[in-house]
């Protein structure tokens, strides 16, 4: 049998771990079982009869991602851009933030999305941009989430300028097929690579030249 931490199950449940604390202790809901150190822990069967019995409390969600550590500033912006569009509507929300590519499909914060999705805990998926959930694969997870009456909400529709998360969203794809190559086959795959990232340097140091100049213009 499953069992799941307090933790775990006050999220499934829609309540926070306090509360089944108190449920206990009025004796409307008693874990399966206490661990040795005084940890509580539920099981699929109470689970099950929890969601049966009461209609089940949906949560919208925020999504937020970056593809890695260094852009921690870019993902403080967009959470608090995505906080921002949620306080408006009024609505109880929860941020779920990821680091990781856009085609990364093993993201801590993805599966976790995902599993609630597929529990039916979810009334709707607001992120920022449409890449931000997935780089490739958004029409299925869209899909997916349909099939559980869960919407998904993108604020920007306009497309975004900034090419570095692309190319090395691409970098990984071409470096995930280079690894099952040999030989000059592979060799290839490696200098695109490094073509790859040389001209996104280049589109780069183009953009800031050109910002550069705009802003010299107006002075």
């Amino acid at each position: 049998m499953k069992y799941y931490t307090i933790n775990k199950f006050s999220k499934m449940c829609g309540v926070t771990p306090q509360t089944l604390r108190n449920w206990d202790k009025s004796g409307k809901l008693h874990p399966h079982h206490t661990s040795e150190n005084g940890y509580r822990y539920y099981s699929e069967e109470q689970w099950q009869k929890i969601s049966q019995e009461r209609p089940m409390h949906k949560l919208v969600i925020g999504y937020c991602r970056v593809s890695s550590p260094k852009q921690k500033d870019d993902l403080e912006r967009q959470i608090s851009n995505v906080k921002t569009y949620l306080l408006a509507q009024g609505r109880p929300f929860e941020i779920i933030q990821d680091i990781g590519s856009g085609i990364n499909y093993k993201k801590k914060g993805l599966q976790e999305l995902l599993k609630r999705i597929n529990d039916n805990r979810v009334e709707k998926v607001v992120v920022l941009y449409k890449d931000r959930l997935l780089r490739f694969g958004f029409e299925l997870v869209e899909a997916i989430a349909n099939m559980h009456d869960c919407k998904i909400e993108i604020i920007d529709n306009e497309p975004k300028p900034e090419q570095q998360e692309l190319v090395e969203d691409l970098v990984q794809i071409i470096t995930v097929f280079s690894c099952k190559l040999q030989g000059k086959r592979a060799n290839k795959a490696k200098k695109m690579i490094r073509e790859l990232v040389k001209e996104c340097d280049v589109d780069d140091k183009i953009i800031q030249d050109k910002t550069s100049s705009q802003q010299q213009a107006t002075e």
